[in-house]
This record gives C-alpha cells, sequence and structure tokens, in this order.
C-alpha cells in the first residue's frame, strides 16, 4: 500500500503514508524532513513503512515506523532534531562518532550540522521524529532571556525523557501526534497550536544540555517594573481573540518571559497566560448570555475563545460564574 509522496508540508497540513518499497520511503523522508538514503538490513521482515507528519509552526512533527530493521542516512540537517522511540531503539551516531542508543527512556538530538546516520533502527521501533528550525529556537531562546544570543545553542546530543523537564517535553510531543488525526481539534485551534509550539521549544531548551540552561533555569533579578505589565493588558483587552502566547506577550512588552512573568506575579498574582485565560472567559460568558441557543452551541463559544477541553472549560466557567455554561446559554438573559 503505498501514498504519493508530497512536496514540503505546509504549516497546519497533516501528512499520510505507506509503502513497503524502500525508495518510496526515501522520497517520502526527504519531502517532510530531509534527504537520505535507506538501507533494509538482514533477511528479516519486509518494510512496513507508515508516516504520520504535521508542520506546526517552526517545528515538524512525526509518527514515524518502518516495520523492518533499516539504516538511514544523512548530511547535514540543517535545522535541530529530536527523535524519542515510544517503542524499540535506534543505534545512531553524528559527525563519525561513537554510536549511541535512543530509547523511550533517552532521547537522541541531532546538531544541524554533521554527516548524520540511523545506524540500527528497529524493526520493532515507532518513533516520535521533531524537527526544529535553528532560527526559531534561537529567537525563542532571545525572548526568554529577553536579551540576544549570537547563534542557535549547541545542544547536548541526548537527554533523559523519563523524568523532569524531559518527561514533560515528551508528554507534550505525544499530545501532538495523538492529536494529528483529530481534524477540527486542537491543532486547528490557533490560540492552542501556538501554545504547543511554545511549549515544545520552551521544554527543549530546559531538557537538553546546553550553554544557557542554567541561565534559563534561574529567577530573573532584575528589578519589576510595572510599564511592560500595562503593555501586556493593553494588548490583552485589545485583542483577547488573538492567539497570543507567553513568549509573543513579553515581545510586546519589550523584555524576556520570565521576566514578565515574575511582573504580573507582583502585580496581579497571576501568569499572563492565566490572566489571558480570565479574560477569555469573561468574553465567553457576555457571549453565552447574549446569544440565542438555537443558532450557538457552548462547543462553538469555546473553541472560539480558546478553549480546548470542553470539560476543563465548564469546570473554569462554574468556578467563575457559579454555573455551567450551558446553563447560560439556556436562561433566556439575551
Amino acid at each position: 500500500m503505498t501514498s504519493p509522496a508530497p512536496g514540503r508540508i505546509a504549516e497546519g497540513r497533516r501528512f499520510s503514508f505507506r509503502t513497503t518499497d524502500a525508495d518510496e520511503a526515501c522520497e517520502a523522508i526527504a519531502a517532510t524532513y530531509y534527504a537520505n538514503f535507506i538501507d533494509v538490513l538482514g533477511e528479516g521482515p519486509m518494510l512496513d513503512a507508515s508516516f504520520e507528519v504535521v508542520r506546526l509552526g517552526a517545528l515538524t512533527l512525526g509518527d514515524l515506523r518502518c516495520g523492518a530493521p533499516v539504516a538511514i542516512r544523512f548530511g547535514d540537517l540543517g535545522a535541530h532534531h529530536v527523535d524519542l522511540p515510544l517503542t524499540g531503539r535506534i543505534a545512531w551516531g553524528q559527525r563519525g562518532g561513537d554510536a549511541r542508543l535512543a530509547t523511550a527512556a533517552r532521547a537522541a538530538v541531532f546538531d544541524p550540522v554533521g554527516d548524520t546516520r540511523l545506524d540500527h533502527w528497529a524493526g520493532d521501533c515507532r518513533v516520535i521524529a521533531v524537527k526544529i528550525e535553528p532560527s526559531a529556537l534561537r529567537d525563542h531562546l532571545e525572548r526568554l532571556l529577553g536579551r540576544p544570543v549570537r547563534c542557535a545553542p549547541r545542544l547536548d546530543p541526548e537527554f533523559d525523557s523519563s523524568a523532569g523537564p524531559g518527561l514533560t517535553w515528551a508528554r507534550t510531543a505525544r499530545l501532538v501526534i495523538g492529536e494529528m488525526d483529530n481534524p477540527g481539534g486542537l491543532l486547528d485551534q490557533p490560540m492552542l497550536a501556538a501554545r504547543f509550539e511554545e511549549t515544545l521549544l520552551s521544554g527543549l531548551l530546559l531538557a537538553a544540555g546546553h550553554p544557557y540552561r542554567e541561565e534559563l533555569a534561574a529567577q530573573p533579578s532584575t528589578p519589576v517594573s510595572l510599564r511592560p505589565v500595562r503593555l501586556v493588558l493593553d494588548a490583552i483587552h485589545a485583542r483577547p481573540e488573538h492567539p497570543f502566547t507567553t513568549t509573543g506577550l513579553a515581545s510586546t512588552a519589550g523584555v524576556g518571559t520570565r521576566w514578565l512573568q515574575a511582573a504580573f506575579r507582583r502585580h496581579l498574582g497571576v501568569s499572563p497566560m492565566a490572566y489571558l485565560r480570565e479574560v477569555r472567559l469573561d468574553r465567553a460568558h457576555h457571549e453565552l448570555t447574549t446569544a440565542d441557543p438555537s443558532f450557538t452551541t457552548v462547543a462553538e463559544v469555546a473553541y472560539r475563545w480558546g478553549f480546548g477541553h470542553l470539560g476543563r472549560f465548564a469546570e473554569k466557567y462554574r468556578g467563575r460564574f457559579g454555573e455551567l455554561p450551558s446553563e447560560t446559554l439556556n436562561s433566556g438573559r439575551g
């Protein structure tokens, strides 16, 4: 069974591909990730490759399986890349170094530059493969630090994905992968898709070792001013429907992400995104109060204001307004 390989995958678009032909698998990986050469190893089972890929801003995420042991060779990737096996393992190396082993507890991290090889992708291995544009990672790091850096950080070649920030990163990646076969779900909501991208970028910078990691983990020491907070409040109230992220709001204020979070907690007692959620709850409440239940549903209003999980929306809504969203909609107050 085969599907035609596409050109470069467009942002927000899904790509599903399956084949038993190594050349077709090679073309599909080249179209969505990087140029490559695939060799099926030994006399084991025949190739049965299955690729599910989605573009999320500066990230490309895929759920990849080969169904047979293979070796794959690449040149320079031109991007940061993480391979996280969900099952099985991959023996890999870069720039002629010794082979390393990627497992469900140990993610492989590849540099943009240097010949790259997957020496043995086990036949039972299912991999979450994440491609990250270097400029996006550098820009995100600058926003988090609140200052420029000369180039994208050099990441350590692996990180622990079984605990701490690495486990959070792995769970977030799995959540995105799980949403790929859900049309109209979280990935199709711009507000939420932007948050997933931001979470994966921030999480990688906290999970993987690099020269800026300790600085990122430290609390901001700059005295907190009120002016950046006012700038962010103005932006939120002017366009609460906009797909804001913490880094985007920090850029609006001209400060670093951690700096902005500290300022919000000191002056308002909440994070910027928690404040934004409260504003959106107010707007959702107003809309439900004035809407005609014959033409409007709670789900439509929730998704419009960035609430992708209806159960959590109802919980937060009742905590704020003392009734369920459906009760407001059907109250006839409009």
